[in-house]
C-alpha cells in the first residue's frame, strides 16, 4: 500500500527531504503523498523513512491502495528506470 500523511501533520518538513521517490510534496494545506509514487521506500530501505522519521506518528498505510511488497518493488523498478 502507499502511505498517506493525516491532518495531524504539523508541517515540520522532516518527511519530503528523505522521500527517495520524491513522492512527498507540499499539498494546500499539508504535506501529501503521491501514491503512484509512493513504494513505502521497498527498494531503497528496510522501513518507511519519513515514517520512521514523522516526529507526531501521522504517516499511516493508506488503505485506498492495496499493494503487496512484491506490487512494491514492481513499481519501484519501474520508477528506477524512468529515471535512469
Amino acid at each position: 500500500m502507499a502511505l498517506k500523511i493525516t491532518e495531524e501533520c504539523i508541517n515540520c518538513d522532516v518527511c519530503e527531504p528523505v522521500c527517495p521517490n520524491q513522492a512527498i510534496y507540499m499539498g494546500e494545506q499539508i504535506y501529501e503523498i503521491n501514491p503512484n509514487l509512493c513504494t513505502e521506500c521497498v527498494g531503497h530501505f528496510e522501513i518507511p523513512h519519513c515514517v520512521d522519521i514523522c516526529p507526531i506518528d501521522c504517516i499511516p498505510k493508506d488503505e485506498r491502495y492495496n499493494e503487496s511488497k512484491i506490487d512494491l518493488y514492481i513499481k519501484f523498478t519501474k520508477l528506477k528506470k524512468r529515471s535512469s
